[in-house]
């Protein structure tokens, strides 16, 4: 009797485990088309950081260290500078005169945008950095500010993330660049924004899928 009870048990549980596989079998695929189309990404997905700007060009960083000291990995180099009457960098009294990221350590925890006091670090959602040599995987201050312009202006933004309408759509409050912030109300808002740029043809082909 012991040994009907587990064959009707081991029954039981194998016709319960292909239940599940034929219910999923019925449903439709949703599968991106990479490399044919561009994936999409989840509202709070963390890609290549930026260095960002405001309303008068100026670098937002003012090498405070805190995004250095949070990071778990040690690969943000930061080396500071004071502004100067002939030169002014950044809206404080000093800059970042130095500023590397070391993308072969990084994990993309975003502690470094938490931490900053400014939001003058941010990350997108650039996904496809490949590089043959290790040294290539090292972001300059240069690369990331050329980061920050060519993302806002894919998006129809100023540096600054001012669109046209005055608002700053990268910002959970829309008031301007200068709210500081989490990193995940950020990336929301931020995510938010890019998918309602998406062309129709692409948003009615997600929905068929």
């Amino acid at each position: 009797m012991p040994k009907i009870q587990e064959i009707l048990s081991g029954a039981a549980a194998i016709a319960k485990g292909m239940g599940v596989t034929i219910t999923e079998m019925m449903n439709p695929v949703i599968t991106d088309d990479y490399p044919d189309a561009p994936p999409r990404f989840e509202e709070r997905y963390r890609g290549l950081h930026v260095l960002q700007r405001d309303e008068n060009g100026l670098e937002k960083c003012v090498a405070c260290f805190l995004c250095s000291a949070a990071c778990p990995t040690q690969c943000i180099y930061i080396e500071a500078a004071d502004n100067t009457a002939r030169e002014r960098i950044s809206g404080g009294e000093r800059y970042a005169k130095v500023y590397n990221i070391d993308y072969s350590r990084c994990i993309f925890c975003g502690y470094c945008v938490e931490a900053c006091p400014k939001d003058a670090i941010g990350m997108t959602t650039t996904y496809n950095q490949v590089a043959s040599k290790r040294s290539d995987f090292i972001f300059d201050k240069a690369r990331l500010l050329r980061n920050n312009d060519e993302y806002m202006a894919k998006n129809g933004l100023t540096t600054s993330g001012k669109a046209p309408d005055g608002s700053y759509p990268f910002s959970p409050d829309g008031c301007g660049p200068d709210i500081t912030h989490g990193m995940g109300s950020y990336r929301v808002s931020q995510r938010l924004y890019e998918m309602s740029q998406e062309t129709p043809a692409r948003q009615g082909k997600a929905a068929a899928k």
